[in-house]
């Protein structure tokens, strides 16, 4: 209920708090968010002050998971041991119709559903390069539970870990190489 002006204010309570009351009452086991590494801004401000809200919740009532997922940046960046890798293969019905949700989007040309669908038949093609396909379909999410269980940590340095360590991979791969 918050346009997108409203989410990427900061300074206004109103999102977390209403966020804080459905986690309160919810108390899901696993969050999925948008990822903090995202290129749309309204995503990423979401992502943060679904953060928020998690952290002020009780420890005791926090999620055992919360996982970024990819939506306008893919995940494919991260070193594969820190991708949280989902099969979506299961279940391609329910796939379309939360796609479906996008209709007025997508009648407007920009086709959300096929651009899902490719990303996901990507990255299960491309995840492993060695192996034959276990999955047709896979999702990637960045793990974002240590952001939850340790509120001093911050969003910015914690991704910009990950980033690191793929340029460090990337780095000792060109000079083992060279």
């Amino acid at each position: 209920m918050y346009s997108s002006s409203e989410l990427k204010n900061a300074s206004s309570p109103g999102p977390v708090n209403d966020l804080l009351e459905i986690l309160s009452l919810a108390r899901p086991q696993v969050v999925y968010l948008h990822n903090p590494a995202d290129k749309h801004d309204t995503h990423v401000a979401s992502c943060l002050r679904a953060l928020a809200a998690l952290r002020r919740l009780e420890p005791a009532a926090r999620p055992s998971r919360v996982l970024g997922c990819e939506v306008w940046r893919n995940l494919d960046w991260l070193l594969d041991e820190d991708k949280q890798v989902m099969p979506v293969d299961d279940r391609p019905n329910l796939a379309a119709a939360l796609s479906g949700v996008f209709d007025s989007q997508i009648s407007g040309g920009k086709r959300y559903d096929l651009a899902v669908q490719g990303r996901r038949l990507a990255n299960a093609t491309f995840f492993e390069s060695h192996e034959v396909d276990r999955h047709t379909q896979l999702a990637f999410a960045m793990d974002l539970t240590p952001l939850v269980a340790d509120a001093s940590l911050d969003v910015a340095s914690y991704t910009r870990s990950l980033i690191e360590r793929m340029r460090g991979d990337v780095e000792d791969r060109i000079a083992r190489l060279s």
